[in-house]
């Protein structure tokens, strides 16, 4: 995860409604609210490894049993 700081910038010129779509979809690609979430509580690198590994476990055995 990198440490810099994310701004967003949207331009309004006429239509709100648009400029608010806009940005929610830019929040989405940047995965911005994920990061916020990840950053509220402190985990150790070890615990989001482990978590990592134990994800990709999962998700091969889903693979595995589809073949």
């Amino acid at each position: 995860m990198s440490k810099n700081k994310i701004m967003l910038i949207v331009k309004v010129e006429q239509n709100i409604e648009k400029a608010l779509k806009l940005f929610k979809s830019k929040v989405i690609k940047t995965k911005l609210m994920s990061e916020l979430r990840n950053r509220k509580q402190f985990t150790k690198k070890s615990v989001t490894r482990r978590t990592e590994i134990s994800k990709a476990k999962y998700v091969q055995q889903i693979k595995s049993k589809e073949d």
